[in-house]
């Protein structure tokens, strides 16, 4: 698990377009990793509208949006186009990012418990070092919050 004011570790995983991004690449700018449960769900698809409307607020502070989830390429790309979002989204399918943040476990829904992807985002700093993180993410007003935090730094 990320501890604030540490370096992350070497992430790379495979962006809805087919290309490849390394973590490490973004360094230098503001990163925001924003980890959700499943592509054109509800929640899902509001935060990821909330983050496409913030987006050019987010660039204007030199900062980068990331949405992971375990979708397939497949699925990212569809949901990216139809949402018309301009930032990457992760094709985690082997888990790599979820485990390094820790944000999968057990959940209840419908009254039956599955592992899943606890709504969470994770503030890198420039330098690539945890600046904040957000766990069990509330969808109204989130994107929001995360842009304030860094404007706010």
């Amino acid at each position: 698990m990320p501890e604030l004011g540490k370096k992350l570790p070497p992430l790379k995983g495979q962006v809805s377009d087919g290309s490849e991004l390394q973590l490490a690449s973004l360094k230098g700018q503001w990163v925001v990793v924003y980890f959700y449960p499943k592509d054109s769900t509800p929640g899902c698809t509001t935060e990821a509208k909330d983050f496409r409307d913030l987006y050019p607020e987010f660039r204007k502070r030199h900062a980068e949006v990331i949405g992971v989830s375990r979708d397939s390429l497949k699925s990212h790309a569809n949901f990216s186009a139809k949402q018309e979002l301009p930032f990457p989204l992760i094709s985690d399918t082997d888990e790599a990012w979820c485990r390094a943040f820790d944000v999968i476990h057990e959940k209840v829904l419908y009254g039956k418990r599955h592992m899943g992807i606890v709504r969470s985002t994770f503030l890198i700093d420039p330098d690539g070092k945890l600046s904040k993180e957000w766990r069990g993410v509330k969808v109204t007003g989130h994107a929001q919050a995360v842009l304030d935090a860094i404007a706010s730094k």
